[in-house]
């Protein structure tokens, strides 16, 4: 069922004005082809932590275990253990395991690159059975593995996009990748969210943004209200 959103139009229009500024300052990153497997677990291991202590889970596990069954049949202890680095291991090594389970079990294989030939919402869908994934996992992987037409909504892009008035401040993590994707033209998924995760790290920072640097101050909800207020 389609989600009607407020103000559709006038934000696809914003869309098109923000759009070139952002690729003025940072450039466009094309699309490469990431491993689905590895995009899964790397996703599962981000979560409530850094990309530096993901990474370091990510590393000791791909340097402890040559292969997916072997984390997948791993005794529990020594895959906490292992991943420490990324953060609530307790946690994410039965999500990794549980979700290793499935896949084997559904696919016979540890591979989910089927999720390529199917149709989005059921590839989302299908993602989000596992254990310890949600919206953005499910759409990280899509977009950065598969290359489909799946926006994720990281704490960047949550921030920015309310900022900027794309999404509404009350709105959902969950529906705020509804909205994006109706904002964004599908084929500019990956490269627009690159951006806007840029944009939150080096001028719209959560506490600080530095408005004063901003390209966007024409467009940004926010800044307009700082400048009413003065």
């Amino acid at each position: 069922m389609a989600v009607e959103i407020e103000n559709l139009e006038e934000k696809r229009a914003k869309y098109r004005k923000v759009a070139p500024l952002l690729e003025e300052l940072y450039g466009r990153k094309e699309w490469k082809r990431h491993d689905g497997m590895d995009e899964l677990i790397s996703c599962i291991l981000s979560q409530s932590t850094t990309d530096a202590n993901r990474d370091r889970g990510f590393d000791a596990l791909k340097a402890r275990y040559p292969n997916w069954e072997m984390v997948h049949r791993a005794p529990q202890d020594e895959l906490i253990e292992t991943i420490r680095p990324a953060g609530l291991s307790n946690s994410k090594a039965p999500y990794i395991q549980d979700s290793l389970e499935t896949i084997f079990q559904e696919r016979g294989e540890y591979n989910i690159d089927f999720l390529n030939d199917m149709p989005v919402p059921e590839a989302k869908e299908w993602l989000q059975q596992l254990n310890g994934v949600g919206p953005k996992t499910a759409a990280i992987v899509l977009c950065f593995a598969y290359n489909r037409p799946a926006f994720p909504v990281d704490t960047h892009i949550y921030r920015v996009g309310k900022r900027l008035g794309f999404l509404p401040e009350k709105i959902s993590r969950e529906a705020a990748h509804v909205d994006m994707e109706a904002i964004v033209p599908p084929e500019e998924y990956y490269a627009f969210h690159i951006q806007m995760i840029y944009h939150g790290r080096s001028l719209c920072n959560a506490r600080n943004p530095k408005c004063i640097d901003c390209p966007l101050q024409a467009y940004c909800d926010y800044y307009q209200s700082l400048d009413n207020a003065e």
